[in-house]
């Protein structure tokens, strides 16, 4: 006797209580897949993004905000600092590296760096076309804003100033392409990265006509990127940037475990959804089964008879519940997937944090496990009144 091929046909023999069961075990499914899909994905993402940055120093302001604009290139900085401050701050014995950072223009709401070529090299890009900027005026496009744009090695193009469509254009001051960075799934595929000294040229020569002109204006950058060179630096520099100078220090790693807690009130409402949502489904497939033990008392009987063991027939009811579950795994795997995918490819469109779709990271392997079980649970008394049925009481 075929339990299996049993069960799954006493399953469909009512399609809409099946297909409505398998639904709100899907969506339930769905929803944890979800979370842990994008909690990996932003794990993921945050630890790509970051690529070995212990601290950001920048204008005085909002340490998040600082974070967000010089890591992530997701916010607009406070302000500026002097280059003066940040060259002294590169002297001090605990800084390993220091990488300065320019913004304030964008392509096509891409934003242009003025950088060193130490920027690109913490995230080990290389190059897919042409070479590095060796001149001011010179720029690399991430793999990202070449695709979108359409530039290439041997272009050129206009920056605006700001990021909105209708920023102001430098159309006297042209980057000329000189190379496109390879892919890297990091903050550089939207990236545009040029030298320090063409931002300041940019800008520089868009002084009001009567303003008086310096030999050597007072230099400045938005922000610089430091690595320690040593684990003590974690306690000391921060400390000294933030008391001794007119700068603000933000630890990457601190800002970012405050903006998961700030994003925990989301993540825990779509966890009381998942969990409200398997409860229901849980709840539907008792009934379910619970009414079609009692509806199929004379098939039990007449399994009995033919030979089958009560245990065969209590067996019937968690096979049901099991094939239900097998299917709605696989559908909630699925959505979950989906869902993220839109998500990816809406931030993408936005130049936000990348997210990849379709991972399987280890946590998802006990999605089928977590349907079973509340599959299980729902048809354990169902299985009891199937393994309690009387032939005599039927067949008087």
């Amino acid at each position: 006797m075929n339990l299996v091929t049993l069960a799954w046909q006493f399953l469909w023999s009512r399609p809409l209580t099946a297909l409505l069961n398998c639904l709100l075990l899907s969506l339930g499914l769905a929803s944890i897949t979800f979370m842990i899909l994008l909690k990996h994905q932003l794990d993921n993402a945050f630890e790509r993004e970051l690529a070995g940055i212990d601290l950001v120093v920048g204008a005085k302001g909002s340490p998040l905000q600082l974070i967000l604009a010089g890591v992530f290139h997701l916010d607009v900085p406070s302000g500026n600092v002097p280059l003066k401050s940040v060259e002294a701050l590169a002297l001090n014995k605990q800084v390993a590296k220091l990488i300065p950072v320019s913004l304030g223009d964008s392509l096509d709401k891409f934003r242009i760096v003025g950088t060193t070529l130490d920027y690109p090299q913490l995230y080990g890009a290389q190059l897919a076309q042409g070479a590095w900027w060796a001149l001011p005026m010179e720029a690399v496009l991430g793999s990202g804003v070449a695709a979108q744009t359409g530039l290439k090695p041997g272009g050129s193009f206009a920056g605006a100033h700001g990021l909105g469509q209708a920023a102001s254009q430098h159309d006297a001051h042209p980057f000329k392409v000189v190379g496109v960075m390879a892919a890297t799934g990091t903050v550089l595929d939207r990236l545009v990265l040029t030298a320090t000294e063409s931002v300041w040229e940019v800008h520089e020569k868009h002084e009001p006509a009567g303003a008086a002109a310096s030999v050597e204006p007072d230099r400045e950058v938005t922000l610089a990127l430091i690595q320690y060179k040593s684990p003590l630096a974690a306690v000391s520099l921060p400390r000294f940037v933030n008391a001794s100078t007119s700068m603000q220090a933000a630890a990457p790693a601190i800002e970012i475990t405050r903006l998961l807690k700030m994003l925990g009130v989301g993540i825990d409402l779509l966890r009381a959804l998942a969990v409200v949502l398997l409860l229901t489904a849980a709840l539907g497939v008792f009934i379910a089964l619970w009414n079609a033990v009692h509806e199929r008392r004379a098939d039990l009987a007449l399994l009995r008879m033919l030979g089958a063991t009560p245990f065969k027939v209590a067996t019937l009811p968690l096979c049901e519940a099991l094939c239900l579950a097998l299917v709605s795994s696989l559908l909630g795997l699925l959505f979950g997937q989906l869902l993220l995918a839109a998500l990816s490819w809406f931030l993408r469109l936005d130049q936000s944090v990348l997210l990849t779709a379709w991972s399987w990271p280890f946590d998802l392997l006990l999605m089928p496990l977590v349907a079973a079980v509340v599959a299980l649970l729902a048809a354990a008394l169902p299985a009891m009144g199937a393994y309690r049925v009387s032939v005599f009481e039927l067949l008087r």
